[in-house]
C-alpha cells in the first residue's frame, strides 16, 4: 500500500492507494499543523481499509505542515502534489485553483500534469478560508451554512476592503445598515472571487479549470468564481484530499522506481 500524507493549516487528510493505483480510501479531520491529528487521521483510514502500518510500503507527506512531521519517508511540495492529484482525477487539467484555510495558490500545468507554473498569496487571509470563517462568524452562521445563505441572495453587497480586518468592518457596517446577511454573504463569496482572479491573472487560467481545498466543497464560492472568470469549473469528488491523493501517487511512483533500479543493479 502507498501513503499520502497532507497536512494543512486548518485540517490534516490521507489518502491510501493499492499497488494498482486504486483508492483505498480518504480521510480528512478539521485539525491542522501541530495539533497532531494526522496519526488520529492515518490509524482511522488503516483501520477502514483493514491494513497495518506494516503493509505500507512507502509515504509521502506534503502541506503547510509536512516540514515538522519526520514519519513520511519522504515529503513533497503542495504544488507538486496538488498538480499530481489532480492530473489522477482530470488529466486533460490545464488549471487549478487551490483555496485552503491560510492561502491561495493558482497552478497552470502543462503535459502529464506537470506545473509550468504558479503563483500563491500567504500574506493575508482575505481570498481564503480563514476570511470566509471570520465572515460567517459576523453573520451569526456556521460555516457550512454561509453557502447557503449567500445563494438566498437577490444581489451581492460590494466590500471593497481586500484586508480581512478592514472587511469585516465593513459587513458590520453594512449589516448596520440594512444590508440584508444573504445579500452580504454573497457580496463576501463575489469579494473572494474577484481576489482570486485577479491572482490567477497573472498566470492566464487554461481550460479545464479545477478547483481543490475545503472552499471548493462551498457551491457559492464555485458559483461566484465560475461568474467571475465567466467559465465552468470542474470540482473533484473530494477536492479537500487532491494534496493527499497527489502525495500517494507520489509514493507509488518513487517506490516502484527504486525498485527499478534495483532490479538493475
Amino acid at each position: 500500500m502507498f501513503l499520502g500524507i497532507d497536512i494543512g493549516s486548518s485540517s490534516s487528510k490521507a489518502v491510501l492507494l493499492d499497488k494498482g493505483g486504486a483508492i483505498l480510501g480518504r480521510e480528512v479531520v478539521n485539525l491542522g499543523t501541530g495539533s497532531g491529528a494526522i496519526d488520529d487521521v492515518i490509524d482511522v483510514l488503516l483501520e477502514k481499509a483493514g491494513v497495518d502500518r506494516g503493509d505500507i510500503l512507502y509515504s509521502v507527506v506534503t502541506g503547510y505542515g509536512r516540514i515538522g512531521y519526520e514519519k513520511a519517508d519522504t515529503q513533497i511540495t503542495e504544488i507538486g502534489c496538488h498538480a499530481k492529484g489532480v492530473y489522477h482525477d482530470f488529466p486533460e487539467a490545464r488549471s487549478i485553483i487551490d483555496i485552503g484555510g491560510q492561502d491561495a495558490k493558482v497552478i497552470r500545468l502543462g503535459d502529464g500534469g506537470r506545473v509550468d507554473n504558479f503563483v500563491m498569496n500567504e500574506k493575508c487571509a482575505a481570498g481564503t478560508g480563514r476570511f470566509f470563517e471570520v465572515m460567517a462568524r459576523v453573520l451569526n452562521c456556521s460555516l457550512d451554512d454561509l453557502s447557503g445563505l449567500a445563494a438566498e441572495a437577490e444581489y451581492a453587497v460590494a466590500i471593497s476592503s481586500t484586508c480581512t480586518v478592514f472587511a469585516e468592518s465593513e459587513v458590520i457596517s453594512q449589516l448596520s445598515a440594512g444590508a440584508s446577511p444573504a445579500s452580504v454573504a454573497w457580496g463576501a463569496h463575489k469579494s473572494v472571487a474577484k481576489r482570486i482572479a485577479g491572482l490567477s491573472g497573472r498566470l492566464g487560467l487554461i481550460p479545464e479549470i479545477v478547483m481543490t481545498g475545503g472552499v471548493a466543497l462551498n457551491q457559492s464560492m464555485v458559483r461566484a468564481m465560475e461568474e467571475e472568470i465567466e467559465t465552468s469549473i470542474l470540482v473533484p469528488e473530494s477536492p479537500q484530499t487532491v494534496g493527499a491523493l497527489g502525495a500517494a501517487v507520489y509514493a507509488k511512483e518513487k517506490y516502484e522506481s527504486a525498485s527499478r533500479d534495483q532490479s538493475l543493479q
